[in-house]
């Protein structure tokens, strides 16, 4: 059995024995917040319980490494609807610890991208419209200092509200515990 057909049997249990109902809430987060956090498998659970969150407290955004690479992409566009639109008083951006972006390197994934069957060519034709994919598929050193560098570039936002504590964290993604980078309220 495939992975989507597994999937749809389930939901079409799911959705007969209306198991839904226990996860009902509106599209506005119970705690006013948003977090910006990595997409890592680990933690998918661990995050909500070790923050004492449950379904419909927070809004979530999810990219490898919660990483905020650019001013006017898709994370940050997120985060300000968040704000603006879906009552978020509150940013976190948390990090964690055995982060796979952390081992990235552009020429590793390069690689692999061409083994799969991507032509240089394409990869030219990308780099000659003004994207640099090395810089674009590099990871980070630190991930305090990658948390730190998210923190920042969404405070300084033009558009974010400089009333708006953004707070930074690292969790371990073994143990759940958090570690404070930087508190939103104390800037």
């Amino acid at each position: 059995m495939s992975l989507l057909n597994e999937i749809l049997d389930h939901n079409k249990t799911f959705t007969e024995e209306k198991l839904y109902e226990e996860y009902a809430t509106t599209k506005f987060p119970d705690k006013k917040a948003v977090i910006l956090t990595c997409m890592d498998t680990r933690l998918i659970e661990l995050l909500y319980k070790a923050m004492n969150l449950k379904n419909g407290d927070v809004k979530v955004v999810k990219n490898a490494g919660a990483i905020l690479t650019h001013p006017f992409g898709s994370i940050m566009r997120s985060i300000l609807i968040a704000v603006y639109e879906l009552q978020a008083d509150e940013v976190f951006v948390i990090g964690h610890h055995d982060c796979g972006m952390s081992a990235i390197e552009s020429s590793h994934i390069l690689g692999i991208m061409k083994e799969r069957g991507i032509s240089e060519e394409t990869l030219d034709i990308i780099s000659s419209s003004g994207i640099d994919l090395d810089s674009w598929l590099t990871g980070f050193d630190s991930v305090e200092q990658s948390v730190q560098h998210s923190v920042d570039m969404i405070r300084n936002h033009p558009l974010m509200e400089k009333t708006v504590p953004v707070h930074g964290l690292v969790i371990n993604p073994e143990t759940g515990k958090l570690d404070l980078v930087t508190n939103g309220y104390e800037i």
